[in-house]
């Protein structure tokens, strides 16, 4: 919740159950005042058409209207009940518990929902009342008022409305700042929740390439150690030690995820310094795994140096990286994947083609997985607002394209590749076969 909302209600506008108890009050007192101002006339129906204004008064909020027209009503039979030349008349007019007829009134102000209510109310009493001081002649009804008592009604009649219409303003404002903050409320919870989603996506992806692709090539890599081992230690030799590159890496990517669900984001309190920036560059790093591990990859990378932004280029490395897992995985070693990455017009061409190790598509259990590694760079390649496409070759093997639009047109940037000086220099690997 926010500040606001949990600031202290003013006693002058109590909510819930107080609120309840004190609209039940006001409306008792209400009713008991207009019984009492008709208990001190003599007319033999004032008593009970005041009882009967009482009674109705007790229903203002649910049914202002329906209220507003019985109260009307009883007026009009006080009116015709009245007659001068009796003593005591039947009913005295006007009297004290006419005050019932603005109670009336304003409860139709202040708490109708129709818009034209207020208004209907208000000119109802002002027509009464100048018909109750000059009397109908139609009807043979005279009056008993003149325009001075006329004015003094008037007068009452308006500045109750005013208050009541006040009221009525004032408690439509602050129903709307209710709704309002309601609806922010409810915006950020949402905004809140979306985040924690996307959040938990990206590290759910980050954890499956680092995991899945570690595994892998370390679980290969040990299964071809033990198999050479006694026969030819320098193979099981280098086996080892890429296990334990990969293995290294995959600590390091591992500290940073868990950084990031520490601290909440990424880079926070120092984290962003010693962070590991993934690049196009380490794309060669995971081929040359792949290659010990008993691929065969052939690798071009044909992108300007600083043409992409750090996400573009994670997004590349990430699609690689994933590919080449489930290669290892699905096909085996002895498997061949061409791996072309290239930037043409501003789109990030990306296209990674296995044979299957010689399988025929759809004979490999590519459905072992769940799906996971698919499903994250679908995800990736569609939050940069690019296209993705994926599934089995004709005859063997799998193919993976992905583009992705190029949102960063800086200028070149000043780094240079391994052993080149110029910093307008290109990537763009040498295709080897191992």
């Amino acid at each position: 919740m926010t500040e606001e909302s949990r600031a202290p209600v003013p006693w002058i506008a109590p909510s819930g159950r107080y609120a309840r108890v004190l609209g039940r009050a006001v409306d008792v007192a209400l009713a008991l005042a207009v019984l009492v101002a008709a208990y001190d006339y003599a007319g033999e129906h004032d008593l009970l058409l005041g009882a009967l204004m009482a009674l109705a008064l007790l229903a203002r909020r649910k049914r202002p209207g329906t209220v507003m027209a019985v109260v009307m009503a009883l007026a009009l039979a006080q009116f015709l009940l009245h007659d001068p030349a009796v003593d005591p008349p039947p009913a005295h007019a006007p009297a004290a518990y006419d005050v019932a007829v603005l109670f009336a009134m304003m409860s139709v102000v202040h708490h109708s929902r129709t818009p034209w209510m207020p208004y209907a109310a208000g000119g109802a009493v002002l027509l009464a009342t100048g018909a109750a001081s000059f009397g109908v002649p139609l009807l043979g009804l005279d009056g008993f008022g003149d325009g001075q008592s006329l004015l003094i009604f008037w007068g009452l009649t308006l500045t109750v409305w005013l208050t009541a219409f006040a009221l009525h303003t004032r408690r439509l404002y602050a129903e709307s700042q209710a709704a309002r903050a309601r609806h922010a409320e409810r915006e950020q919870e949402q905004r809140a929740r979306l985040a924690a989603v996307r959040e938990r996506a990206e590290i759910a992806r980050e954890l499956h390439d680092v995991v899945a692709h570690s595994l892998a090539v370390m679980i290969l890599q040990a299964d071809g150690a033990g198999a050479v081992l006694r026969t030819s230690p320098d193979m099981a030799e280098s086996a080892l030690k890429t296990i334990a590159a990969t293995g290294r890496d995959a600590i390091d990517d591992m500290h940073r995820i868990v950084r990031v669900l520490r601290e909440g984001r990424p880079g926070t309190q120092g984290a962003g310094e010693d962070r590991r920036l993934v690049t196009l560059d380490e794309i060669e790093t995971v081929a040359d795994r792949a290659r010990t591990a008993g691929l065969t990859v052939d690798l071009s990378v044909d992108v300007d140096q600083g043409r992409l932004s750090p996400a573009e280029e994670m997004t590349a490395f990430r699609i690689v990286q994933e590919c080449l897992t489930n290669t290892l995985r699905h096909a085996g070693s002895g498997a061949r994947v061409d791996i072309r990455v290239r930037e043409d017009d501003g789109t990030l061409l990306i296209d990674v083609t296995d044979d299957g190790g010689g399988a025929l598509a759809g004979r490999a259990p590519v459905g072992e997985s769940g799906g996971n590694g698919l499903v994250g760079m679908r995800e990736r390649v569609e939050l940069a607002g690019g296209a993705f496409e994926a599934g089995p070759r004709l005859g063997s093997g799998w193919h993976v394209r992905a583009s992705v639009p190029v949102r960063t047109k800086t200028p070149v940037a000043a780094r240079t590749s391994a052993g080149t000086g110029n910093p307008e220099a290109t990537r763009t690997s040498v295709r080897t076969e191992r």
